[in-house]
């Protein structure tokens, strides 16, 4: 075990840097205390000692051999293990989660870095192509032509407020950066302090074990405002990856984009994840539609990015006796510790909006502590729904809204006219085939990804996964902030034409030394055939 020492302070390229601005503490949502210690923030002209290091890194860190890339990474997820319980009671302190979610965050974490330190063993990140020369080909001959990815530059990562460890400071933004070979400014959550702090002191043991230049990742605490405007708008910084509310989010964006040099934000913002209920799901089961319904609404207060916002359920006696079951199971529910008292009153007051707008299906009890609210399910009908647009917005939280809609053929017309979204769920059964045909264009158009049965919290983190969609979801929908396809948020291609072969990277020379995947004339090949 590591021992665990809380500073107060940020980390800047593997210094511990107090603070010249006023100190924050983060708050226990469940008893509303302050925690020690204080942290202090920084303020802009100690941001730049961090976002100068991080350029110093680039250039080495870049060009690290894959084996010595992965094996960093490997280390980072070692350290975090190596914390201990530590990790999970300060985590458990500062958010009000329970341990066994934590345990589970901190695994996602630590083997999310060991899928991209394969990754990287594998160079198939790399996207590396070959045109040989064709001088024979007539009317014109063909040059040699190679082609691989390269990382942008540092990378300032916000921790999210909502995924202390999976999407905080080693979590999916700061691993698929490093991933790609960018050193990362991390500016940490003000709900979470204590728990980054020891995140962040794990990752600076594995850059000081590989002997990496140490601005490689600096750790800091600041305003928003201030500070995290000045991160995005430094021009050492070439992209952002951000969690959290639209405001937040689309504040990034326009400062990123009204820089003389614009970059890349990849933000992830706002989902009411729609679930469509067709008529076919209800000759199943409905008991266990509800309970699933109402557990994926409610689960960790229903803090979740993904958490089922919207369910479209038939006007008929089936879907009546399902909204009994979800009445029934919303019985037993009651409120959990929200993240923050910040969040808890956002909570209270999206709510109080709804109740104005339509009518409570069914309420849980009340929690323990001051910020564990009842969870709501409040419902509409579809003519409502189609006219209020305020029944169409997030709440985050637990909260949910059921439309009941008369004609199947209604639902494509109220998929258009949702905002894209993460994700989108059908439950079906075989009879549904066609209508679930004629509404996927539609949903291919507004969401990053398409569930048939199940519920949309619970994301994998893979290869083949995508966590974005159409905006407000995310900044960008051609991305994913989940599973290795993150990395390529943060890489740029190069073209390299009739170069002699000793000058090539070694991922494009002949003899292929580094072993990567390849695309050769337009065929795969795989790391033992030479170009």
């Amino acid at each position: 075990m590591t021992a665990a020492v809380l500073t107060g302070h940020s980390s800047i390229a593997g210094r511990s840097v107090p603070g010249a601005g006023s100190p924050l503490y983060a708050v226990a949502p469940a008893t509303d205390q302050k925690l020690d210690p204080p942290y202090t923030q920084i303020d802009v002209e100690q941001l730049r000692e961090a976002t100068a290091a991080a350029e110093q890194a680039f250039e080495s860190f870049s060009r690290l051999e894959p084996e010595a890339h992965a094996a960093f990474l490997d280390t980072i997820a070692d350290e975090i293990e190596a914390i201990g319980d530590a990790l999970i009671e300060r985590g458990m302190q500062e958010t009000g989660l329970p341990q066994a979610r934590l345990a589970g965050e901190r695994a996602r974490t630590t083997g999310q870095l060991r899928l991209f330190a394969e990754v990287v063993r594998t160079g198939a990140h790399r996207g590396v192509r070959i045109d040989p020369a064709q001088p024979e080909r007539s009317p014109m001959p063909r040059l040699d032509i190679r082609q691989r990815k390269v990382p942008l530059g540092p990378v300032a990562v916000f921790g999210a407020s909502n995924f202390p460890l999976a999407f905080s400071t080693a979590g999916g933004d700061t691993a698929s950066a490093l991933a790609a070979g960018c050193p990362v400014v991390f500016k940490a959550h003000s709900s979470h302090p204590g728990t980054s702090e020891l995140v962040a002191a794990a990752i600076a043991r594995a850059v000081d074990a590989h002997g990496l230049h140490p601005g490689v990742f600096s750790h800091i605490f600041g305003p928003g405002r201030s500070v995290g405007q000045a991160l995005v708008s430094d021009p050492r910084i070439h992209a952002v990856g951000f969690t959290g509310s639209r405001e937040g989010g689309l504040a990034l964006v326009r400062t990123a984009q009204g820089r003389p040099v614009p970059i890349p934000v990849y933000a992830e913002m706002s989902s009411v994840n729609p679930v469509f209920v067709l008529p076919g799901a209800l000759e199943g089961d409905i008991d266990a539609l509800a309970t699933g319904y109402v557990q994926s609404a409610t689960g960790s207060s229903g803090q979740l990015c993904t958490q089922p916002g919207i369910v479209f359920v038939p006007r008929s006696e089936a879907g009546e006796a399902f909204l009994r079951a979800v009445s029934a199971a919303m019985d037993a529910a009651f409120g959990q510790t929200m993240l923050s008292p910040s969040i808890a009153a956002a909570w209270r007051e999206g709510v109080a909006t709804r109740d104005a707008n339509a009518e409570v299906l069914a309420r849980g009890a009340e929690g323990d502590g001051p910020h564990a609210p009842a969870p709501v399910i409040h419902s509409a009908d579809i003519d409502a729904f189609e006219r209020n647009q305020v029944l169409h917005e997030e709440i985050f939280g637990a909260a949910s809204l059921v439309v009941r809609y008369d004609d199947a053929a209604e639902l494509a017309a109220a998929a258009e006219r949702l905002e894209g979204q993460l994700t989108a769920t059908l439950q079906l059964s075989a009879a549904d085939h066609e209508l679930a045909a004629e509404l996927l264009p539609v949903l291919e158009r507004k969401v990053g990804r398409i569930l048939v049965g199940g519920w949309p919290t619970g994301v994998e983190v893979g290869h083949a996964m995508v966590h974005g969609g159409p905006f407000p979801a995310t900044s960008d929908s051609r991305t994913t902030s989940v599973g290795t396809l993150a990395i390529e948020r943060f890489l740029r291609p190069v073209a390299y034409q009739n170069f002699p072969d000793e000058l090539l990277p070694e991922a494009l020379r002949d003899a292929n030394p580094w072993r990567v995947p390849r695309l050769i004339d337009g065929r795969h090949s795989g790391p033992e055939e030479s170009a």
